[in-house]
């Protein structure tokens, strides 16, 4: 998969939830490994933030996130549609504190998303990719938030609150592709008990029927509901009648299916999309953002993740199709088998056995492989992507000519499984390929190194 942004740009208007008044939202194309940036055109110097979790600073009703001066809420729906629609680089112009909160759903956003159209760019997409389970729960409240290991990213939603209208509900996304007609169109909700309490905070003042279901379910004295539709600038409704205040739900559970639509938003903010199952119990802003930014520290900790490896999948380049690609033979060829390719990425895997015959000399009573080696092994991995280009592999050949940025952080030993990821540094130019080079054992890097090669076509 590679990385994609919106082909044309497009504008959205619409009321702030909280602040009441008119916003612009401006979405536009954005270069490769540019992330969701947000841009505050109404401040001096159209200051710009990376929408992700290192920021949030705020989850009482939305998700804010706050640098310095510059602050925004009430992202996370239009996050979630981005996820959804699998746009990766965006710029997002806007000129007011928050984004328009539009119908209270992540639907508008969708559609403007389909109109403008998706343009896919050179770049390869990069996943986080759950290895164990990791969980993130605040038990003054009950909420709970967990990810488990799974070959596709999926949401499963269970709410529940003390209410005769609203009790236990659950709602599950399996395929991101069913977001617009399953999840994208349900709106946020609000109980009437809690708009009272968020006027006399100063918020919600752009919030009506229109744009959120608002829930009914403990009865008040008539003056009272009316003085609260007043406030809020809607008509009166009878006092003794419970339930939900709009005409009608689009689902029996839209509000379990908006608080997934939330969770999407939120676990956006690791900056990058997830291949795992989300299962969240009482979700809300702070449980799900708090799992981002858990996230978002494993993120930090390296690099680069290390790349799967599922030993029962056939190998796309076995020994043989390698050996007819590249000339080293015993006891030099140091790739034993190649499991993702692409364009611009190559991931090949060494088996590294006691019997290896460097092991004689070093060291033979603490057997190491020499780092140098580890080198070439991954020079080999990249040989092949750039060799895969040629429709006679076999007439050319690699030279180094530049080793740059050299680390080894750990000790490879026999019994290891060496996993290298070379990745295209730029485009390859009158026969030169520059490459970054990582070497993963257990998941972790054991080494790096920068390559410029020569391919020269043998005599």
């Amino acid at each position: 998969m590679q990385q994609q942004t919106l082909k044309t740009a497009f504008s959205l208007s619409g009321k702030g939830l909280h602040t009441g008044v008119k916003v612009n939202l401006h979405l536009k194309p954005a270069p490769e490994n540019s992330g969701i940036v947000i841009k505050r055109i109404d401040l001096d110097g159209q200051p710009e933030l990376r929408a992700i979790a290192d920021y949030v600073a705020d989850t009482q009703r939305s998700t804010v996130l706050k640098k310095g001066n510059f602050q925004i809420s009430t992202i996370e729906h239009v996050m979630s549609a981005l996820y959804a629609c699998g746009i990766d680089n965006c710029m997002l112009e806007v000129d007011e504190a928050e984004f328009p909160i539009l119908d209270g759903s992540a639907q508008p956003i969708v559609e403007g998303i389909e109109k403008a159209g998706i343009e896919i760019q050179n770049a390869d997409k990069e996943y986080f990719v759950v290895r164990s389970r990791m969980e993130y729960t605040l038990p003054q409240t009950g909420a709970k938030i967990c990810v488990l290991p799974d070959d596709h990213f999926s949401v499963d939603v269970h709410i529940g609150f003390n209410s005769t209208v609203l009790r236990n509900q659950f709602a599950t996304l399996y395929n991101i592709d069913d977001f617009k007609t399953e999840i994208g169109n349900a709106r946020t909700f609000v109980f009437v008990k809690e708009i009272l309490p968020l006027i006399k905070q100063n918020l919600i003042k752009g919030g009506d029927l229109q744009n959120a279901i608002v829930i009914y379910d403990e009865l008040l004295p008539q003056s009272e509901l009316d003085a609260i539709a007043d406030l809020m600038g809607q008509p009166r409704c009878d006092a003794d009648k419970l339930g939900y205040l709009n005409s009608s739900l689009i689902f029996d559970n839209e509000p379990a299916r908006h608080k997934l639509l939330d969770v999407i938003g939120d676990i956006s903010l690791i900056g990058m999309p997830l291949k795992g199952k989300v299962i969240a119990t009482y979700p809300g802003h702070c449980v799900n953002t708090g799992l981002a930014k858990l996230i978002r520290k494993e993120i930090k900790s390296q690099e680069k993740q290390c790349p799967e490896y599922n030993e029962n999948i056939p190998p796309l380049l076995d020994i043989n199709q390698i050996r007819q690609m590249l000339p080293h033979r015993y006891p030099f060829l140091l790739i034993d088998k190649v499991i993702e390719i692409t364009d611009r990425l190559v991931v090949g895997v060494k088996n590294v056995s006691g019997n290896e015959p460097f092991f004689v000399g070093h060291f033979p009573t603490e057997p190491v492989m020499p780092g140098v080696l580890i080198v070439e092994a991954m020079a080999q991995t990249g040989g092949l992507l750039v060799l895969r280009k040629y429709s006679d592999p076999e007439k050319y050949s690699t030279y180094f000519m530049k080793i740059d940025n050299v680390k080894f952080r750990n000790k490879v030993v026999p019994g290891d499984t060496v996993i290298f990821r070379l990745q295209l540094m730029n485009e390859i130019r009158r026969g030169c390929a520059q490459m970054r080079g990582l070497a993963f054992v257990g998941g972790k890097i054991v080494a790096e190194a920068e390559f410029m090669a020569q391919i020269t076509k043998n005599k």
